[in-house]
């Protein structure tokens, strides 16, 4: 065996490793611990009314979050890349500052501005809207450690971005939303897609900051996490894991959708987006055919 042979096999074997030790290893033990009573006992803890509540509500905050940042992720990312104006640096850099602060910290900052003391929390709660111990709460607490994901995902996919397509479609009499939502969304839909679907799965799985805004009432303002959580606590590990189990089984059938639909455009897109994008796609398509080195 030559001395490349070995260097490859070497590489591949500890990236392999690595993923297995870190991330196969601790699933697969969560996961006979889940089923390790059979599947009755398994369904029996999912369908409690607690934990039912708790996922619903889990899944219901994900998705309005991931619409939210979705839409004004895109809107930001637009604006940080094709606008220059004073302070942009520094509203760049901001967009990383959720990765940097602790989640816990995150909560307190919404609980400090939107508490009852506060006169943005006591003006809101005059107008009858409760944000902390409820599900705005909650959503803003998701909006804030997911806000990056869409924006980071979109900016390099932007960048790259000839703004000639757009050009030729002003030219051809499309207003400016045409083209944004004909030419630009198309073409940027895979970084779109990926900020997407990770806003949707960490929002799943966020912990630290929902604990101190949601109040973790029962039923009402629990969310998944802080229900394992709970159970952990209660010496009830496997109706703990059985939630998880569930908010992992969601998270990874999200994660291959996005893996699907992030392959080349027109490769193996569902029906109802090439039916959407299909004239966008098909011009897109003769343009990196025509680009690429033959």
């Amino acid at each position: 065996m030559s001395r490349h042979a070995i260097t490859a096999l070497a590489l591949r074997s500890a990236a392999i490793g690595y993923v297995l030790c870190l991330i196969l290893l601790p699933l697969t033990a969560i996961g006979f611990q889940s089923f390790e009573d059979g599947l009755t006992r398994f369904i029996d803890d999912i369908q409690q009314p607690q934990a039912k509540a708790a996922l619903i509500l889990t899944i219901e905050a994900a998705l309005i979050t991931t619409v939210i940042n979705a839409v004004f992720g895109m809107l930001s990312a637009w604006v940080l890349v094709r606008y220059d104006f004073p302070g942009r640096a520094f509203l760049n850099a901001l967009v990383d500052l959720p990765f940097a602060v602790p989640t816990l910290v995150a909560g307190i900052m919404i609980a400090a501005l939107y508490g009852a003391t506060s006169p943005i929390g006591a003006w809101l709660l005059k107008g009858g809207i409760e944000v902390l111990y409820n599900v705005p709460g909650i959503v803003l607490a998701m909006l804030f450690v997911t806000m990056p994901f869409t924006i980071r995902s979109l900016q390099p996919v932007l960048m790259e971005l000839e703004q000639d397509q757009e050009e030729a479609a002003y030219t051809l009499g499309a207003t400016p939303w045409q083209a944004f939502w004909r030419v630009t969304v198309p073409s940027v839909l895979p970084g779109l897609l990926t900020g997407i679907f990770l806003t949707f799965v960490r929002a799943l799985g966020e912990f630290g900051s929902v604990v101190i805004v949601a109040g973790n009432i029962p039923l009402k303002t629990q969310v998944a996490a802080v229900y394992v959580y709970g159970e952990i606590e209660s010496y009830n590990p496997q109706g703990a894991t059985s939630v998880s189990v569930v908010v992992l089984i969601v998270s990874f059938l999200a994660l291959m959708l996005l893996e699907r639909l992030t392959r080349p455009p027109g490769e193996r897109l569902p029906t109802l987006l090439t039916s959407i994008f299909s004239p966008q796609l098909l011009v897109l398509r003769s343009i990196l055919k025509f680009n690429t080195p033959h």
